[in-house]
């Protein structure tokens, strides 16, 4: 498989984190404003910061290495407002994108500790 770049990476794991929290949320109500609310709360900026700091101390040196390298790729000017939590979400979609790509197993192992923690966020 060809190597790709980190923002392509977040950009595949923006779409695939908004998959697997819809795929939880869409069984909790069939309102649609409540659907999207509890969507939003957690796709979003700060609810992939807490993930990520959840998990921090589990992720390997390779891992460890793509956080530090997505988090320093250039912000659009629109996000330099919340710049620091915005270089983590990258990092966020970035470790989804290459979990999914390279890493099934550990996708899935990582989604099954995200699925217990987005319960306290909720």
């Amino acid at each position: 498989m060809q190597e790709m770049n980190l923002r392509n990476y977040a950009y595949l794991g923006d779409s695939v984190w908004e998959l697997f929290i819809r795929e939880r949320t869409v069984f909790m109500t069939n309102n649609s404003k409540k659907l999207h609310n509890l969507t939003t709360k957690l796709v979003n900026t700060f609810s992939q910061v807490a993930l990520l700091n959840h998990i921090e101390n589990l992720l390997t040196p390779k891992e460890l290495e793509i956080v530090k390298r997505a988090r320093n790729l250039p912000i659009p000017v629109g996000r330099r407002g919340i710049q620091h939590e915005y270089r983590l979400s990258t990092a966020f979609e970035t470790l989804i994108g290459w979990w999914f790509l390279k890493d099934k197993t550990r996708y899935n192992e990582m989604m099954k500790i995200f699925e217990k923690e987005i319960q306290n966020i909720l």
